[in-house]
């Protein structure tokens, strides 16, 4: 098939690679504008062009690709179809019905559930024990169109959204060339959506990371993982933003209030939640790297009774 592809970040690169691999003519990658990055401010590619790029693929990058001009720009390429995977814009009904085989989503769940920009961090942070990819002909609504195929992933039991994240992203490449296939096979049958079972997978941001104690440990554990790379959670201790990386849950339960360091061991500390402690395993303070509590605390004293707080 003649592809025109919309993605963005690295989520979306194993998918092109996989389209070009199984022989699509990708004739245009369609990507959001460079950014500047850093303390220099130097203009950055997106992950999905420095791809494209390498193999010789026409980058178009508009700031709004519902702009007349960008739409005609597209239609120049006479695509079969778009396939688009996190690319960061809403497309227009004019896109949307631009190509013979209309927009494919490759969307990192198993819709109905979790619609929205964060499905695979929320999975994590809400326990789920599967989670999964989902091809789907794109509408006009956000995540609402009709399911084509599916494929399930389990979650492992320390699973973080960083390493979701790749399964989900090797997962969806492979959905999305068997998509295509069964496009062209005449194979495909749509599903309609109902009602999704979760709430709105919302964006994530910096502020969902600063930990409340007061909540249960197996609540907060979850917000660690899912959290982890970005925007990763923490805590304040000593007036420094603590951040942390990883911990485990004990069913133990003191009358210290939530948040209080109510154990110091040699290979980390325990923190009184609003139900059970947690122990934490991992962390990371300004200025220095991520490291292992035991590490941590051969440099750092950590005195049992020490309260740490929300609301840096």
């Amino acid at each position: 098939m003649k592809v025109i592809f919309m993605g963005t970040p690295d989520f979306s690169v194993g998918t092109l690679e996989a389209l070009i691999e199984a022989g699509h003519e990708v004739v245009l990658v369609v990507t959001q504008p460079d950014k500047p990055k850093g303390r220099g401010g130097k203009m950055q590619y997106t992950p999905v062009k420095e791809v494209a790029l390498a193999h010789g693929i026409p980058v178009f990058q508009p700031k709004k690709v519902r702009n007349p001009e960008c739409i005609e720009e597209l239609r120049k390429y006479q695509a079969d179809i778009m396939v688009v995977i996190a690319f960061g814009q809403l497309l227009p009904k004019e896109i949307l019905e631009m190509t013979p085989y209309g927009c494919v989503n490759v969307h990192a769940s198993l819709l109905p559930k979790y619609r929205g920009a964060a499905p695979i961090q929320w999975a994590v942070i809400d326990g789920e024990g599967i989670s999964g990819v989902t091809t789907m002909q794109m509408d006009e609504g956000l995540d609402t169109g009709d399911m084509i195929l599916k494929t399930e992933v389990v979650l492992d039991e320390k699973e973080t959204g960083g390493s979701l994240h790749d399964k989900l992203a090797a997962a969806g490449a492979k959905l999305c060339v068997r998509t295509l296939k069964a496009l062209e096979d005449k194979t495909a049958t749509w599903e309609k959506q109902g009602e999704s079972p979760t709430k709105y997978a919302r964006m994530l941001d910096k502020s969902l990371g600063n930990i409340d104690w007061s909540k249960d440990a197996v609540s907060i554990e979850r917000l660690i993982r899912g959290l982890n790379p970005w925007p990763s959670a923490y805590t304040n201790w000593n007036g420094k933003v603590m951040k942390i990386w990883e911990a485990e849950i004990s069913e133990t339960q003191t009358e210290a209030a939530p948040g209080t360091i109510v154990t110091v061991e040699k290979d980390g500390f325990c923190v009184q939640t609003g139900k059970g402690l947690l122990k934490v395993l991992s962390l990371q303070i300004p200025g220095k790297k991520r490291m292992e509590a035991d590490a941590f605390l051969r440099g750092y004293q950590i005195e049992e009774g020490t309260v740490l707080s929300t609301g840096i």
